[in-house]
Formats: structure tokens, C-alpha cells, sequence
């Protein structure tokens, strides 16, 4: 079992930053950890994916160059450093972890993420 809890949601005006943290515990350890969002009316989306050994990330390209994930293995965190927000940015953000050996297409798909939580909202406005 892993528990996932997300923090450091707010508002922010277009062009600011927020970072966000997840911090997982639990006696199994994830390989995947990914941020997805979802909209009001939208579909829940992938955003961003970080494997745990290996550090190797993935980004939506809708977010590609704004925004970074890191990990801090150690403290069992993973982080996701939001820049240049724009309004279509806001959303209810939630972290996912996955026990799988995921690849550059199934990172993406929620169906692989078993343990999710409970999420953090991001509004980005003037």
C-alpha cells in the first residue's frame, strides 16, 4: 500500500509559480510517481512523471519548458515546480503513484496508477 498526499495548491496570477509537493508513505515503494490534472468539465489529464530509480521524467506537452518535476527519494517526496502559469493551468492537480515498470506511453495512462491523492487546487487569475 502507498498513500500519496499533495500540497501547495493556491492562487496565483498569470505568469506566477507555485510548487507542489507529494509526499508518499506506505511499506511498498511506487517505481512511478506523476502529477495529472483535471479541469472543471475536462477530463483528468496527465502532466508530468518521474521514475524513481533512474530519475527519468516525462512531461505533457502542454507543460513542457514551464514546468519540472523532481524527487527527493530520501524524504519520499516528489515536487512539481510551476512557472509561467497561465489561466488554462487551473485545475484540481493530483498526485499518482504506480508500483509498474512504465514506459513514455503508459506513464500516461491513469489505468497504471494505483494509489492516488486527494488533490490540491491551482487557480491561476487576475
Amino acid at each position: 500500500q502507498v498513500q500519496v498526499v499533495e500540497s501547495g495548491g493556491g492562487l496565483v496570477q498569470p505568469g506566477g509559480s507555485l510548487r507542489l509537493s507529494c509526499a508518499a508513505s506506505g511499506r511498498t515503494l511506487s517505481s512511478y510517481t506523476s502529477w495529472f490534472r483535471q479541469a472543471p468539465g475536462k477530463e483528468r489529464e496527465f502532466v508530468a512523471a518521474i521514475a524513481r530509480s533512474a530519475g527519468s521524467t516525462y512531461y505533457a506537452d502542454s507543460v513542457k519548458g514551464r514546468f519540472t518535476i523532481s524527487g527527493d527519494n530520501g524524504k519520499n517526496t516528489v515536487y512539481l515546480q510551476m512557472n509561467s502559469l497561465k489561466p488554462e493551468d487551473t485545475a484540481v492537480y493530483y498526485c499518482a503513484a504506480s508500483v509498474f515498470n512504465l514506459g513514455i506511453t503508459s506513464v500516461q495512462a491513469k489505468i497504471n496508477y494505483g494509489y492516488w491523492g486527494q488533490g490540491t487546487q491551482v487557480t491561476v487569475s487576475s
